[in-house]
């Protein structure tokens, strides 16, 4: 049977309209904007109001996708959406995203695989797009992390953010996707991981009071981990998609850090404003944080029909995984 080639139809993204500064942070724990600045990069993040969901953003992000892409919900095929911050672990945020766009003949699924997970439900989606399976498919990152942040733990609620990125894929003449490279590491699980809620420790009012129910991350471990891998893995997938980093035109990374994006930034020889860099206005949106920065340099249009670029990422699992894409 012949593959078909995928490619990205639309492009869409939603943030609330809350803006958290690292100065307001400073009335709140003992920080200051000039660590977080000089540590992450981050200057402010978007957080959600009360009764705002994940399925919410990622609903809004879906609808200026499907806009974008010249089609309606009823054509949507399958949903997938990538998340550690579902709206209920039962079910899936992706089925309550198809009843509130109407999507009644799609699919739905959800995706966790950390901050990497838009990356691997974009190789999922595109597959079912190449085998025939599915015309139009969307997929989107979606976090809302202020809900799950410690705000008495100044290590990791000056980092995160919420948001959504979506995008629709479907058949294409020219190669869209040129390679996948995905990777996992499950030694390395507990770097990065909210222990309580789930069958290995279920929520209790011990838990509770132990405040298991939010993310906790080994900072340094983390971060050494990350920029080994953000420049391996973007070679790699270079590599099998037969080109070489003079052919790259743009690199949209995950925003966990700005001085791990500059590492990267420096190994593949890019200037600035060929990396897309937002992580100073969101801080790190996990799954969301790479569609969202594409949605931001197409619509910009810093991004151009034809061009080569690396969407990658690295999360908890710890996950890593890059996609070569031929815009």
């Amino acid at each position: 049977m012949k593959l078909l080639e995928a490619g990205i139809l639309g492009v869409g993204s939603a943030l609330p309209p809350k803006i958290i500064t690292n100065f307001d942070l400073e009335n709140i724990i003992d920080t200051s904007d000039e660590w977080i600045r000089t540590r992450t990069g981050i200057s402010e993040r978007r957080v959600v109001e009360e009764g705002v969901y994940t399925s919410d953003l990622a609903t809004q992000a879906a609808l200026s996708a499907i806009d974008a892409a010249g089609t309606c919900a009823e054509e949507i095929d399958l949903i997938i959406v990538a998340t550690v911050t579902p709206d209920t672990f039962m079910p899936s945020t992706a089925c309550f995203v198809q009843a509130k766009l109407g999507a009644k003949n799609a699919m739905a699924f959800d995706m966790s695989a950390g901050c990497t997970g838009f990356v691997y439900a974009l190789s999922v989606g595109s597959a079912y797009v190449r085998m025939g399976t599915c015309k139009r498919v969307l997929v989107i990152g979606a976090e809302v992390l202020s809900k799950f942040l410690d705000w008495q733990d100044r290590t990791t609620c000056v980092l995160f953010g919420d948001g959504a990125g979506a995008v629709v894929l479907g058949p294409v003449e020219q190669p869209g996707f040129l390679n996948f490279t995905l990777g996992a590491d499950g030694s390395m699980a507990d770097l990065l991981v909210i222990p309580g809620g789930g069958s290995r420790l279920p929520a209790s009012a011990q838990t509770i009071a132990d405040r298991q129910h939010y993310i906790k991350m080994c900072g340094n471990e983390t971060f050494k981990f990350a920029v080994r891998v953000m420049g391996e893995v973007t070679q790699q997938a270079l590599e099998a998609a037969g080109c070489s980093k003079d052919d790259l035109d743009f690199l949209v990374p995950h925003q966990a850090n700005l001085r791990i994006i500059e590492s990267a930034r420096k190994r593949f020889n890019l200037p600035e404003d060929r990396v897309v860099i937002n992580i100073d206005r969101y801080g790190n949106m996990s799954s969301a944080s790479i569609p969202v920065a594409l949605d931001e340099a197409i619509t910009s249009g810093r991004l151009q029909r034809g061009d080569l670029v690396a969407l990658v990422g690295f999360g908890a699992g710890l996950t890593w995984g890059a996609a070569i894409v031929r815009y």
